[in-house]
């Protein structure tokens, strides 16, 4: 084992179909997903911010290089995946981190998904219209 892979921390981080799966080192505040830097990653800077929001929660945005790859769902499931995968991860480097984390609500994976449709309907509530006659 290397000395550079001791301070190296990793994460897997869920949402919706999108997995992450986050290492994080100590370093300068680079932030990339899939090779590209957050902000030209995240179609908007709104899920940037959602993405690196555990590093902002634990005041380390500045100190923390996160490197993620991220496949599946779209790019908010995407964003909520790495931010789970983060804060996942940086429990690993600091357990007394965990607390601040788990206020915030980054610890829980949000289960919300999309619900399957049913049969005889066209979609999962929708229903076909009703005729009496």
């Amino acid at each position: 084992m290397s000395a550079d892979t001791a301070t190296l921390f990793l994460g897997t981080g869920r949402r919706k179909t999108s997995t992450a799966r986050v290492r994080i080192t100590e370093g300068t505040g680079k932030l990339t997903a899939n090779g590209r830097e957050f902000e030209d990653y995240f179609s908007h800077e709104n899920f940037a911010k959602q993405a690196y929001a555990p590093l902002v929660t634990v005041e380390l945005r500045e100190k923390i290089d996160v490197v993620a790859n991220v496949s599946g769902g779209g790019v908010a499931g995407q964003a909520g995946a790495v931010a789970h995968g983060i804060a996942r991860a940086l429990q690993k480097m600091n357990p007394e981190l965990r607390a601040a984390l788990k206020k915030a609500g980054h610890m829980k994976r949000d289960p919300r998904a999309k619900e399957r449709k049913k049969p005889g309907q066209p979609g999962a509530r929708k229903r076909f219209q009703f005729s009496k006659r």
